[in-house]
């Protein structure tokens, strides 16, 4: 890790703040930016790539220099991929203000300590929790909008390295804006928000739902199921299976039960669990990051 020092000072709370987003014309840059334009926040947009230019002018908004925006920023967004966050902090954070916060969008890089850190600037990470599966949806766009950021409620996980309240609130006012509409911003540390993501929802569940698929084209590929009827099978009990597992809305039949002792005995490793300990973690993000290893005598 990274870290130019300076004396700490620290930053006001207000119903507003001066955010810059670099990487305003990639892929999450375009959808924060889509909704901070929405707000009363003074945003500026910075993106380097000519095609992300010419995305940010033509929604319509102003692109300003790097070292201009994040020396005036309260708050810097920083929307580029994980692999080169390392190298832009390195440009950017020395520029920014003191009391400044950076926000990078996934913990895996901040984890890893490859940021380049300042004693007066405050890091912080923060990531969606996307819609949930049992959400109540109410209209044709909350239906469609399965990632969040557009109309569907969502929660969001904010980590700061700070034990500023006025921090934390400049930081959820940001999260609220970025990820709207928020229900709860969920408060925890890096480390935490690292074992939520990658290892709960990208190593477990996303893993899961693509053994799903898998297993939905060996019914129908290999079986010969119908495919529609293969996929109304799966899907709903799909629903029925998270409602029981995760809600406990109903008790699983003796039947079923014994179906799923023999896809555990089957598919499951008896040292699955394996993959929360540190050592697993810090070997899951340095293949993320195309590291060797993570050094974590710092952390």
């Amino acid at each position: 890790m990274t870290t130019t020092a300076n004396a700490p000072t620290t930053p006001q709370a207000s119903t507003s703040a001066t955010i810059a987003v670099v990487g305003a014309g990639g892929k999450m840059g375009m959808r924060v930016s889509n909704n901070l334009v929405k707000t009363d926040h003074r945003v500026f947009y910075v993106e380097n790539s000519p095609a992300g230019q010419q995305r940010t002018r033509e929604a319509g908004r102003d692109l300003t220099d790097a070292a201009t925006a994040v020396a005036q920023a309260d708050i810097v967004v920083l929307a580029v991929p994980d692999l080169a966050l390392g190298a832009v902090t390195a440009d950017l954070v020395p520029q920014m203000k003191s009391g400044g916060i950076v926000l990078t969008l996934d913990p895996a890089a901040a984890y890893a300590g490859l940021l380049t850190t300042r004693d007066d600037v405050v890091q912080a990470v923060a990531h969606p929790c996307h819609p949930s599966v049992f959400l109540q949806r109410t209209t044709p766009e909350e239906y469609a909008d399965t990632f969040g950021g557009i109309a569907a409620p969502q929660d969001a996980i904010a980590a700061v390295e700070s034990d500023d309240p006025a921090v934390a609130a400049i930081v959820e006012a940001t999260v609220r804006a970025i990820y709207a509409p928020v229900v709860d911003v969920h408060f925890v540390t890096i480390k935490q928000l690292a074992q939520l993501e990658p290892t709960l929802v990208e190593t477990v569940a996303c893993m899961i739902g693509a053994l799903l698929k898998e297993a939905l084209d060996e019914a129908v590929d290999t079986m010969g199921v119908p495919a529609a009827a293969a996929r109304s099978m799966l899907l709903g009990h799909t629903q029925v299976a998270l409602a029981n597992g995760l809600r406990g809305d109903n008790p699983f039949s003796d039947a079923c039960l014994i179906a799923m002792d023999y896809g555990r005995e089957s598919i499951i490793k008896d040292d699955w669990k394996k993959i929360f300990r540190d050592d697993e973690l810090d070997k899951n993000l340095a293949r993320m990051l195309h590291l060797d290893s993570i050094d974590r005598g710092e952390r």
